[in-house]
């Protein structure tokens, strides 16, 4: 029987470079195959090759043993191919029912009957989501639970996740897994990009891995562990490297107290949080999504504003601030690392160089009247170079850069205005294990070269590794301290629902 899918030596080349290159893969009927490499290893070009977003510079692609080239998504849809996105590609504007039968509308839409049938179809797949809202209103994790519903609404044959877990909890990705299993049974075929490789290890059937946009390796899932994975991935072993330091050892000592928060709250999402961060020390804070953590750290830095009356006090460095807007924050040396880098971390459009250059005129760094592109290219290459940001060069455009790339990019911004503070939301979701490792090693730095550091996740041993003292945040505020050494998963996760 012939495969579902067949990709023979497919090349993508972007101005001369290969993203991927002569990768052959074959993907069987009713198969869950998952794709793992690095960032930059070629994962979402060949995905997106499958699906018609990306025209291949060569080789050819299979579907059902005849030839195949789609003219765009829609086309790929129409065969039965649908791609759920890394970053989602819903209508901000529309409804949630609107975005789930965007495309698909009939004649004449009556609004109760699309919403009460997206309700029953939400319901079904076990996503908690109003079908009423605008997306505009949703989270991170919600929105992934729409894209995830749309791709299974269409009733495609082959679906691919690229990254679909990133922003769930873990009862969210207890539901969809078993959702993966139902299609699996329907016969649906699944490919499955993950950066979790104990959930590519858990549910794939086979592993393809690439490394620099070619093809290493393709196997069942039993021939390989984690070492194996890491090992292919990046030609070394990491387990050590990424989470293996935690356990009994030398914490860093608070230093100087550079924040102190009391009584803080906004509306019913913060609500009467207090805490204190010292310098040249990490501060890990964990929390549920929902437990108000990201928005704890925006208020602080200026992102969003706390109650008016009532809504507690903040002191930096000594002195009561109230930031309205993040300028004055970024002057004041608090810098924010957003959770989500598409959105609000960088100007997409524009080049490393660029997006670099305008952080330094938003923390008032440059004060000339003229823009000098030699030190605007100088200090690109000095953060690319630090950062080990891979790219063809500093004036590639951002968007043209893998998610671990973009990722050390949003981070680099933040360091060419010299924080005195710096705050990291979910600092490696979407990121591949190598450039974990890398971003690991930079927040260490950091800290011992005197920074105060706050850590957001929601992976617990990314908590345990990075932190010397850890918070629990819950229902809107810090429920729990433990010094990273007395801190256990279970004593963390406890505090966090209890």
């Amino acid at each position: 029987m012939a495969p579902l899918l067949e990709m023979r030596k497919i090349t993508k080349e972007y101005r001369g470079v290969p993203a991927v290159k002569d990768v052959d893969f074959t993907l069987e009927k009713g198969e869950i195959h998952a794709i793992l490499g690095e960032n930059g290893a070629g994962k979402s070009t060949l995905t997106k090759i499958m699906a018609g977003v990306v025209d291949p510079t060569g080789g050819k692609m299979l579907l059902d043993g005849q030839e195949v080239s789609f003219e765009g998504p829609g086309a790929a849809l129409a065969q039965g191919i649908a791609m759920v996105f890394q970053e989602t590609s819903l209508v901000p504007s529309m409804t949630v029912a609107q975005n789930l039968y965007l495309g698909d509308e009939k004649m004449f839409n009556r609004l109760r009957g699309l919403y009460i049938s997206a309700q029953q179809f939400l319901q079904s797949l076990n996503f908690p989501v109003d079908p009423t809202l605008n997306v505009s209103a949703l989270g991170a994790a919600q929105k992934q639970m729409v894209e995830i519903a749309r791709a299974v609404r269409q009733n495609a044959r082959l679906i691919i996740f690229d990254e679909p877990t990133a922003a769930l909890t873990p009862e969210e990705k207890h539901h969809f897994f078993a959702l993966i299993g139902r299609l699996k049974d329907r016969g649906v075929s699944i490919v499955f990009i993950s950066h979790a490789l104990e959930e590519a290890l858990m549910i794939a059937d086979r592993i393809t891995i690439l490394r620099d946009g070619e093809h290493v390796v393709t196997d069942a899932t039993a021939a390989f562990d984690r070492d194996k994975v890491i090992r292919a991935m990046v030609g070394r072993t990491l387990s050590d490297e990424l989470y293996g330091r935690h356990g009994v050892r030398r914490l860093r000592p608070p230093g100087r107290k550079v924040l102190s928060v009391q009584n803080l709250s906004m509306a019913n999402i913060v609500r009467n949080n207090s805490f204190s961060i010292f310098e040249g020390q990490i501060t890990g804070i964990f929390g549920l999504i929902g437990s108000g953590r990201t928005e704890t750290a925006k208020i602080i830095a200026g992102v969003v504003k706390r109650d008016f009356f009532h809504g507690g006090e903040v002191r930096f460095e000594g002195r009561s601030v109230r930031y309205r807007v993040p300028r004055p924050a970024m002057r004041d040396g608090i810098l924010y690392v957003t959770e989500d880098r598409k959105l609000e971390g960088f100007f997409e459009t524009m080049s490393i160089a660029e997006n670099l250059h305008i952080a330094q005129l938003a923390a008032g760094l440059d004060k000339s009247a003229l823009v000098s592109m030699k030190e605007m290219q100088d200090l690109a290459q000095h953060w690319t170079k630090a950062l080990n940001v891979r790219a063809i060069n500093s004036n590639a455009r951002v968007i043209e850069l893998s998610g671990g790339n973009q990722q050390k990019v949003v981070i680099a911004k933040s360091l060419a205005q010299k924080p005195k503070l710096i705050i990291f939301d979910e600092p490696t979701r979407g990121v591949d294990v190598g450039a974990i490792a890398e971003i690991h090693q930079l927040i260490d730095r950091l800290a011992d070269d005197g920074l105060a550091v706050m850590v957001i996740s929601s992976y617990l041993p990314e908590v345990l590794n990075l932190s010397d003292r850890i918070l629990v945040c819950r229902q809107g505020r810090i429920v729990e301290e433990f010094s990273a050494n007395e801190a256990t998963e279970e004593k963390i996760m406890y505090a966090a629902v209890h």
